[in-house]
Parts: C-alpha cells; structure tokens; sequence
C-alpha cells in the first residue's frame, strides 16, 4: 500500500531542509552546507558559537547575586581592591562577558547608520564570497581567501562606516564596558569561598 501524499511531501520537505544544514552538501564547492553557502571558513560552525554560548550561559552566576546592593562596599585599601577585581573577574566573568556583547548590542541598535553600516559590510562580503565561488578571484597573484574577502569588503564598507561614526562607538563601547565591569568587580564584595581560598594561598 503506498503512502498517502501528505505524508510523501512531509517527507521530501524533512529531507531537503536536513540537506540544507547536513555537513557534506551537494554543493559544486563541496563546502559544508548552508555556513559554506554563508562564507564561513571551515572549521567555524554555528554549533561552535552555540556551544561556547551555552557554556557561557551554564557558568553564569545568578544576576540577582550579582546586583545585590547589600554585598557592595568601598575597598579598604588598594591590596584589598586589586583582590576584588582579580577574584571578581574570575568568579564573574560569564556574566561581563553577556554585559560586554549587551553594550555591543545596545551600540548597534541605537546607531541607524551603523546598522547600515554592517548590512552594506555583510553585503559586500556576500557578493564577494558569490563570486569567488564562481571563478576564483586572484588580486596581486594572490587568491582571495576568507580573511581577504572580509579585508576587501571592509575597504569597500569603510566610507559608511566613517561616515557612521564605527570608531566613536568602538571607543564608547570599551569605556562603557572597562567602567561598569570595573565599578562591579572593585565594589563587589568577595564570596565567603574566594576568602577561605585567598586565606589558604601560600604567601
């Protein structure tokens, strides 16, 4: 008995979209799915970016811990602030890694011009990447590999990014991010755990 149609193109519709991401595409390049269709260098996967995500999200320390106005308090003295920052920054760092890519994000969002800055970027690698992949494109006697394309596109996006102010809002973005995680990690009190450990260190 043969299968109802339905179920035959539920099927087809499965297969096409797990050919779509499977790792070994029928692609003339024989590049690895949808991310070589992308331009992404081998070696570099969503699943990558994914998993680092995840381990960072699993080593996060509760937020309401982290912002907890009662274990704030001015350092005694320089020895014990330097304390701070180092344990700080390592009991933390997950959670000033999400406020780092947070400030990017904030930076992006309310910038219009950059936003169009980074789609005429992103569009100009595409195009690139599209025509390297048709014939291969040799600039000095040199073939374009993934870090030239971005190189070229850059160069090519550049003007809209100055126009856009990219450098103002790389340097914002650096002093927003060394004031607010240094603020935290001088001002933030140490765990009882990282005070047995710094009392057990040998001197």
């Amino acid at each position: 008995m043969s299968a109802p149609k339905g179920e035959n193109c539920q099927v087809d519709m499965d297969s096409k979209v797990g050919d779509l991401f499977s790792a070994e595409d029928a692609h003339p390049t024989g590049g690895a799915g949808i991310l070589s269709k992308l331009g992404l260098p081998k070696g570099i996967s969503a699943s990558m970016a994914k998993e680092w995500l995840d381990r960072r999200r699993v080593s996060i320390r509760p937020w309401a811990s982290f912002v907890d106005q009662r274990k704030f308090s001015k350092p005694r003295n320089f020895g014990e602030l330097c304390q701070r920052v180092v344990k700080n920054m390592e009991t933390y760092n997950s959670n000033y890694t999400f406020i780092f890519l947070g400030l990017i994000l904030y930076c992006i969002i309310s910038s219009p011009m950059l936003l169009i800055a980074l789609a005429v970027f992103i569009g100009a690698f595409y195009i690139i990447h599209l025509k390297s992949l048709e014939s291969k494109l040799v600039i000095l006697g040199k073939e374009l590999t993934v870090p030239h394309q971005m190189s070229l596109a850059g160069t090519v996006s550049l003007p809209v990014f100055w126009l856009a102010g990219a450098g103002a809002a790389v340097f914002w973005v650096l002093g927003a991010t060394l004031f607010v995680i240094g603020t935290h990690a001088a001002f933030r009190e140490l765990e009882p755990s990282d005070m047995e450990e710094l009392l057990m260190e040998p001197v």
